[in-house]
Order: structure tokens, then sequence, then C-alpha cells
């Protein structure tokens, strides 16, 4: 039996900026309303050419040269995104050509939970075949956004980044947690393009291929499950909120942050965001913001880290690593 380590990390952002002042503009609404709604002053946007796969196979390049690795090395590729390349195939063969992977791919889709149900599941196939694991969370949500769709359109940003898992007698990971709610699935939503509601002339013609957010049940969901889960996990560890030195929730809004913390007695001094200059980019945005807060060598030996998410579906999960050792 196996544990893992993290040796590698990267992210890939598009150039392209969109402020928050750009999109009062185009909404007719102030700057001050939209920043302190979200939290949010800028997010990056793909350009033309620019797709999930692409950005996650830069994230997952330079995941793997700060390992030391290159893709014959990697045994198994997890990409999780809720936008993916195209309807077939997985998004995870697309970034398994680009990076020359030797071993497996597939896809997690959990929405912006994603990137923590892929830990967890890269840490379970650690356990029964120990060889290096390529994850990556990668996201372009605003091409699922309507143009005129105020309350999505100042959310969402575009974003990918990568982890490089490697076999190790120490485990990290000393706790988890994930959960689910099905019944919540109108609460972020695209209708159209699935076998429930094929694509039309007529379900494009009323932009039902477009995402459609209830932010207000959002909201409250979000903080029911994300504290939940973060609760059973620092209970699972027999750890206490006052022990968790790095706080790495998923970058979606700063009320919802905000409240996640106040309701578990998490420290806000150690949260890790970067919401402010990328927005909600889905399952990228926890490997970001770590990604981040690693090239500023704000984590070091012994520490622990907290990662949670939540997403629609309802989908959440949380993870609290013992940070043991940054590079190989």
């Amino acid at each position: 039996m196996s544990g893992f380590k993290i040796t590698g990390w990267g992210a890939a952002v598009p150039e392209q900026v969109v402020t928050s002042a750009e999109l009062a503009t185009r909404f007719g609404v102030d700057e001050d309303w939209v920043v302190s709604r979200c939290g949010i002053r800028e997010r990056r946007v793909v350009e033309p050419g620019q797709t999930t796969a692409s950005l996650a196979v830069t994230a997952g390049e330079r995941a793997l040269a700060v390992a030391g690795l290159t893709g014959a090395d990697v045994a198994h590729l997890i990409v999780a995104t809720a936008t993916p390349e195209q309807p077939s195939p997985a998004t995870s063969a697309f970034v398994h050509h680009g990076l020359g992977i030797a071993g497996s791919a597939h896809d997690v889709n959990a929405e912006c939970s994603g990137f923590v149900y892929s830990m967890v599941s890269a840490a379970a196939l650690m356990r029964i075949d120990p060889r290096p694991i390529l994850v990556i969370g990668s996201d372009t949500h605003s091409l699922t956004v309507d143009p005129a769709d105020r309350d999505l359109g100042i959310l969402v940003g575009d974003g990918a980044a990568a982890l490089v898992l490697e076999p190790t007698d120490r485990d990290w990971l000393q706790a988890w947690n994930l959960g689910a709610d099905g019944s919540c699935t109108d609460s972020l939503k695209v209708l159209a393009g699935g076998s429930r509601m094929p694509t039309t002339g007529a379900t494009v013609a009323a932009g039902l291929h477009f995402a459609k957010i209830n932010g207000n049940e959002i909201y409250l969901n979000a903080v029911r499950f994300s504290v939940r889960s973060v609760r059973a996990t620092l209970e699972q560890a027999k750890v206490q909120p006052e022990q968790v030195a790095h706080i790495v929730p998923h970058q979606a809004n700063i009320r919802i942050v905000n409240s996640m913390l106040s309701h578990t007695g998490l420290d806000p001094q150690r949260l890790v965001s970067n919401l402010d200059r990328y927005g909600n980019t889905a399952s990228a945005s926890i490997p970001l913001a770590l990604s981040e807060a690693l090239d500023a060598g704000r984590i070091r030996d012994g520490e622990l880290v907290l990662l949670a998410g939540f997403g629609a579906g309802m989908t959440w999960g949380s993870v609290l690593l013992e940070w043991g050792g940054t590079t190989r």
C-alpha cells in the first residue's frame, strides 16, 4: 500500500483580461456593485484557439517540468472539467495526446468539486498502482455563459492547473470527505446538449445551451455542504480548525468563502485566495491557488493544508494534506 506526495505543480491562464469595470459598463451597473457582490476585480478569458484541453496541456507541461518527469513517466492522467473539449471523446484523450502520456486517461465531472474528487480518486488509485499520476483541473466556463447573463457573467473566468502525485511510504493525505445531493440539479445547469435534451435549432434559438444559475440556492447550499464537509474532514483527522495552516477553498464568491470560514472556525488570515484576479475558474480554482502559494513559498513542510470545494449537482468535497517536502 502506498501513499502519495505532490512533486510538481503548474498553472495556465489566458492572457486576455476582462475587468469588473468593463463588465459593469456592459451590464449597466457600478463597478463597486460587481466587486462587493463577488470579490472579483478581473478574470482571464480564452481567446480564439484556446480551449479546455490546450490550457490543460500547458498546465500539465509546467507541472511535469517541476517534478522532473515527462508524459512517458505518467501512469494515469485525470482531467477534472465541466466544460469538455467536445461531447466525445473525453477531454483527457486530447490532453493525453498533447502531453505524450504513456498510461491511462479519464475525465471527472463533479463541476467545481471536480479537482477534489480527482485528488481522492488519485489517492485510491495510488494505493493499488503506485506510479506517477497527473491530476489537472481545467475549465472554460466563459464559453458557456450567455453574454447577456449578468449573474454568471461577472463570476466566471477560465484557467487550468495541474499537480503531479508520486508514490511515497508516508502519505500526505490525512483525511477526506466527498458528498453529493442529486436533488439539487436545478441550481446550476445547462439544459440542452445531452440525451435529456439533444441540441436542435430550437434549443439553440432559445439559448438552452447556455448555463443558468439560481444564485440564492447555490449560495445557501454551497455554504451548508462545504461547512459539513470541512467539519467531517477535520473530525476524521482529529484536527482543530486553528491547526490548519493554509485553507485553499474553491474560489467561487468571496461571500461564500467568508461564510464557510465563519461557520467552521477557520482563520481568515490563513486563506489562500486569488479570486480577485481570476474569478471562478471552476475545476481549476483550487489547484491554481495552491500552485501560486507554492510558487510564493508560502507552504512549509509539516504544515496542514485544507482543500475544500463545492459544485453544481450539488457536489462537495474536502481533503486535508500534511505537507511533507515540496520537491522530489
